[in-house]
Order: structure tokens, then C-alpha cells, then sequence
């Protein structure tokens, strides 16, 4: 009996660092946004190069249009999450460092924080996240996204605690 005590509690710990199996790709550990990311550096035209899902996404690659307006930032994005699309066209409101909030009627899972996780030194490409991780992002502007950017961005995600074996390319 003694025996099974230290291996029920490895196996109680593990579980508990998996994540919500109600759609969360990461676990509970910390996690990151870009402190010295400014607001402003998000407008423009980013396209979804990938995204995280439970099996082959259905849907082809996302996007998010960002602007800027004399009251701050608004969004129309079509985005793949967990393979199913979903729409939000309204204000960001900057609610942190390196985090916005999509504001008005938002459809889950989009209706909460956006975490910029990271951002490459020239701002081609994004890592969006959240720390419930619902859902998880890539988006790129200006083409391709380039191998060295996918495995930086993957390694970011890693890092902040997301399962990339659930990481999905999107075409």
C-alpha cells in the first residue's frame, strides 16, 4: 500500500499538468506576454499560418486586420480555432503589456485577453496566446512564414506551456 502512495501522486501531478480537457492546449504554469510590445506595431494585415487543434484543421488560414483609430485599435479577424472558424470585427482595447481584449459581442473563444507572446525583431510575425490556453495562434505578414520564424514561434509556445504536437500549418 505504501508503495502505491508516491506513484498515485506522480500520476495526480502529471494530470494536473496537462491542461483543461476542455480545450486548453497548454497547462497551468506561467506564462508571458511581450512587455515592450506597443499597441500601435499590431495594425496591419496579418494572415493565420497556424493554429492549435485536436486533429487536421478543416478550415485554411485566418485573418486579422488591425487599425488604428484616434480611440485606439479594432479588429476584423476571421480566424481557425481548434478547426472551426470564427469572426470578430470591432475595438481591441490595450489591457496590459503585449495584451489586448477584443470588446463589444465577442463568440468564445475569442472573448478574452490576447497575449502577444512574442513578435520577431522586425514585427513579420506574431504568437498570440492566452493563459487559459483556449487557443493559440501564429500569424504572419508579407508571405511565407519562413522555417528559422516557425521554429521560433514554436519554441516560444513550448515554452509558455502549449502542447506544439497540437500545433496545426494552415494553407
Amino acid at each position: 500500500m505504501h508503495r502505491l502512495i508516491p506513484l498515485a501522486l506522480t500520476l495526480l501531478l502529471l494530470a494536473c499538468g496537462r491542461g483543461d480537457p476542455g480545450g486548453a492546449f497548454r497547462g497551468t504554469g506561467p506564462i508571458y506576454s511581450n512587455a515592450v510590445m506597443d499597441a500601435a506595431s499590431l495594425a496591419g494585415t496579418w494572415t493565420q499560418v497556424a493554429t492549435f487543434a485536436d486533429a487536421d484543421s478543416p478550415c485554411r488560414a485566418g485573418r486579422a486586420d488591425i487599425d488604428t483609430t484616434p480611440t485606439g485599435l479594432t479588429v476584423t479577424a476571421r480566424l481557425c480555432l481548434n478547426g472551426a472558424e470564427v469572426a470578430h470585427d470591432g475595438p481591441l482595447a490595450v489591457t496590459g503589456p503585449g495584451r489586448v481584449t477584443p470588446m463589444g459581442r465577442v463568440k468564445p473563444p475569442l472573448d478574452r485577453e490576447w497575449w502577444v507572446l512574442w513578435a520577431d525583431a522586425d514585427l513579420r510575425t506574431l504568437v498570440i496566446g492566452t493563459p487559459s490556453g483556449r487557443f493559440g495562434l501564429v500569424l504572419n505578414r508579407g508571405g511565407d512564414l519562413p522555417a528559422d520564424r516557425l521554429t521560433a514561434a514554436r519554441d516560444i509556445l513550448a515554452w509558455n506551456g502549449y502542447d506544439t504536437t497540437r500545433l496545426r500549418l494552415l494553407r
